[in-house]
């Protein structure tokens, strides 16, 4: 029997975010595994008083433990919890593995190959991945998949490059600009990610990366690393994160794992239009539900004082009991705005760890060093932070956006 008290502590912890939650027996093998679009929810729903019938009363007995992937949305989630149930292969989850009508992801059988959902699986050669619960969940993830791997959907080839070529989703083999054995080699890390084999499809690129970089081919480098940030996302490894956590631990030489990190950026395009952005990751993930903006209210609007401003409205929260204290704050910039930054930190006497990344040459300055500290472009500290800092920047561009938009308006 289970310690239901427990369990529910337990679910208590569980962010309320999207994700895959794998349910564990005493001996911790995973007997269940299933998605949803808030954790939280839907695992404590599973311990309400009038849960279910008589075959999940008896799945329930056996939980001893419940473990959680968070994900960037339901789409994400859908593709990860097919591939854990494809490795795992839970007691519970017969009915999903054995139904033959929920869809399909087909991989063709041709000299370049193409993705499509399918009903059935045929005896033509193809690759079946799946079953997956929902169709409409299954496209939207395929969508986002086409965004970092993208690929050939015309048959016969066209004459000139179609629309997605243009848009980023086409490598184009029609027009002879990708070769038959990169574009197989691209559907193979498609492959390798439906079948939940992520360790190994991020070392593999990881290893492209570093090889690129020696080779001084930063811009191939560059779009490699930039898959990675994406697929950390969408696949919602623990065992990654686990990894660059274990690196950023120890080159900030930080006491604790950095759980919760929040990374600021400022948007200045004109002068009276200043705004700020706070984005917030809990375990290498976005948790969008404590993403803040702000308007800068002083009257410099340099980024230094801007950077100030909003860590000083930030974290005067903390002293009020309202907020507690993330594990790592990370600031865009350089030395002359994590000293800003730090100067409000020690006037709010507050002990937070905190650090800059420069953009031009990817440097992270720290309070205590007077040399920045440069890591390789592979390293994974340094690819945790910057898909931090890519995520802050992105945010506080949208938001400056947004403004600027509104103040056309009034201005008409």
């Amino acid at each position: 029997m289970n310690n239901i008290q427990d369990l529910k502590q337990k679910i208590a912890s569980i962010p309320d975010g999207s994700g895959v939650y794998l349910m564990k027996d005493m001996s911790g093998r995973v007997i269940y595994i299933g998605k949803a679009a808030s954790l939280k929810k839907r695992v404590g729903s599973y311990f309400s008083k009038s849960y279910g019938s008589s075959k999940q009363m008896a799945m329930l007995e056996k939980i001893a433990d419940i473990d959680y992937i968070l994900t960037e949305n339901e789409a994400e989630a859908l593709i990860l919890e097919a591939a854990l149930i494809k490795k795992n292969k839970p007691q519970y989850n017969v009915s999903l593995r054995d139904d033959k009508n929920y869809p399909l992801v087909k991989i063709t059988n041709e000299d370049f190959p193409r993705l499509l959902v399918a009903r059935r699986r045929l005896d033509d050669g193809a690759l079946y991945f799946g079953p997956y619960t929902d169709a409409k969940l299954l496209r939207q993830a395929i969508k986002i998949l086409r965004k970092i791997f993208p690929y050939c959907t015309c048959r016969p080839f066209p004459k000139k490059p179609c629309l997605n070529y243009d848009i980023g989703l086409c490598p184009a083999p029609c027009i002879r600009k990708i070769s038959q054995k990169e574009y197989v080699k691209n559907i193979g890390d498609i492959r390798l990610f439906l079948e939940g084999k992520n360790e190994e499809l991020f070392d593999k690129l990881s290893k492209e990366m570093s090889g690129f970089s020696k080779e001084r081919n930063y811009e191939r480098a560059k779009e490699i690393h930039d898959k990675i940030s994406a697929l950390s996302s969408m696949s919602g490894s623990a065992s990654i994160y686990e990894a660059e956590e274990r690196e950023l631990r120890r080159v900030l030489g930080l006491k604790d794992a950095p759980r919760r990190i929040e990374a600021f950026d400022i948007s200045s395009i004109s002068q009276g239009l200043v705004v700020g952005s706070m984005v917030s990751f809990l375990e290498g993930r976005t948790d969008k539900n404590n993403y803040r903006r702000f308007r800068i209210q002083g009257e410099r609007f340099d980024d230094c004082s801007a950077i100030a401003e909003v860590v000083r409205r930030r974290y005067k929260r903390v002293l009020l009991g309202e907020i507690t204290s993330p594990d790592l704050i990370l600031i865009d910039g350089g030395k002359g705005q994590l000293g800003a930054a730090k100067s409000e930190l020690d006037n709010l006497r507050l002990k937070i760890p905190i650090i800059s990344l420069a953009k031009k040459e990817e440097e992270i300055y720290l309070p205590q060093k007077d040399e920045p500290l440069r890591l390789a472009i592979d390293s994974k500290a340094l690819t945790l932070i910057r898909r931090i800092r890519d995520e802050a920047h992105r945010f506080a561009h949208k938001y400056h956006s947004l403004i600027r938009k509104k103040k056309m308006i009034r201005d008409v």
